[in-house]
């Protein structure tokens, strides 16, 4: 009996794996069927991704408890410098930030680790924060935009 329950599971398991893959070639056959003409009215009603040009997130601003102690990278956090804390950008990275309120932007250099999040996040040094116009207010919705410098 227990064979026959896994030869039903294995059965299952590579139907739905044939299904899978029809229902991924649907959009290419259907694709195919449009004029080229229809495909770029299609092309250009669709929105452009975000991701070409960074991520909309969160930022927030390092606490004054914070000041004089040591980063990820080892130096001493300063509220004055345009320092930055980031999940996963390498340290040393040169990152854009833009308020999406405000439109106000500053370009800042990780060097210190945050907490993971489900969510695009940044934590910025006072100074950043005051740039950007949130200073005060706590968070802010903005634009992170990784700088990749030509060598």
């Amino acid at each position: 009996m227990a064979s026959l329950n896994r030869r039903g599971t294995l059965a299952l398991f590579i139907i739905s794996q044939a299904l899978l893959l029809q229902v991924q070639t649907l959009p290419l056959q259907a694709e195919s069927l449009l004029s080229d003409q229809n495909q770029e009215k299609i092309q250009q009603t669709l929105p452009k991704p975000d991701c070409t040009i960074g991520k909309k997130g969160i930022a927030t601003y390092y606490a004054k408890k914070y000041h004089g102690k040591r980063t990820a990278s080892g130096s001493k956090y300063s509220p004055q410098k345009l320092t930055a804390a980031h999940q996963s950008l390498p340290l040393g990275t040169k990152v854009k930030i833009v308020n999406l309120a405000n439109k106000n932007e500053v370009h800042v250099t990780v060097n210190d680790r945050c907490r993971k999040r489900s969510f695009p996040f940044i934590d910025l040094s006072q100074a950043a924060a005051e740039k950007l116009g949130f200073f005060g207010k706590g968070t802010a919705k903005v634009l992170i935009i990784p700088l990749h410098e030509e060598s």
